[in-house]
């Protein structure tokens, strides 16, 4: 982990899925799995006139954090709005089941989730609910083994089933831009109106959360990775 991408967090939340992780993760350590030249896409989108994604818009890997082997997922929001479908949603599933599995088998590891989600992705309807499910099961169960941390950053926020999971971490970390709630702005203005945003629709000062200035303590530090005391809690990036 480098120190120049904490000098420039303001700009964190702009960054792509892979910036993104690059900034969090140990430098020399993190390795993608099923990544984009594997060419593992959804096959429903091309039908319905949309263009899939050869990495359908997830990227999980294995690295490290301040030494501690973690395994990290990031949802891309510039396609299809980071919405979980058949694809994607079985390679974050996956990526937290077999971290169970290796913790289970003597090798401790985390998980980190950058989580910039609308939900499920409408156009694989069912099958992206189904994945999402999964997705909140596997979470479950990791997080009795070692610590599973989400980081809400950018505008898109995480709504829907995926709020969710997020809800189900250990720890949730957001940034001022950050969102995070059952429903995204579209269906609040829809229904409720511009009156329906609140403060408590973003991680600010006056929304009940606590801040954590990653500048100063980092995101993954000693506080998040320790599982001596199991709590459950939000922190935000000043």
């Amino acid at each position: 982990m480098t120190e120049a991408p904490f000098a420039a967090m303001a700009t964190f939340q702009e960054l792509s899925a892979r910036e993104r992780l690059s900034a969090l993760l140990d430098d020399g350590y993190f390795r993608e799995l099923v990544g984009p030249f594997d060419r593992v896409g959804s096959p429903w989108l091309e039908p319905q006139g949309l263009v899939p994604q050869s990495d359908d818009g997830v990227v999980v890997g294995r690295g490290k954090a301040n030494g501690y082997a973690m395994v990290a997922i990031a949802i891309e929001p510039a396609f299809e709005g980071g919405s979980i479908g058949e694809v994607g949603g079985a390679k974050i599933a996956t990526a937290l089941e077999l971290a169970a599995e290796s913790y289970r088998a003597g090798n401790p590891i985390a998980a980190l989730l950058l989580l910039e989600s609308g939900g499920v992705r409408l156009q694989e309807a069912n099958l992206g609910l189904a994945s999402i499910a999964r997705i909140q099961a596997a979470i479950v169960d990791l997080r009795e083994l070692a610590p599973v941390i989400a980081v809400v950053a950018g505008p898109t926020g995480c709504f829907g089933g995926m709020s969710l999971a997020a809800a189900l971490c250990t720890w949730i970390i957001g940034t001022p831009h950050g969102r995070l709630g059952m429903n995204g702005p579209e269906v609040i203005e829809q229904e409720a109106g511009p009156e329906g945003f609140t403060s408590d629709n973003c991680f600010t000062p006056d929304s009940g959360t606590s801040f954590l200035n990653l500048s100063q303590w980092g995101p993954l530090g000693p506080g998040l990775l320790s599982y001596s005391n199991p709590f459950r809690g939000i922190a935000t990036i000043s």
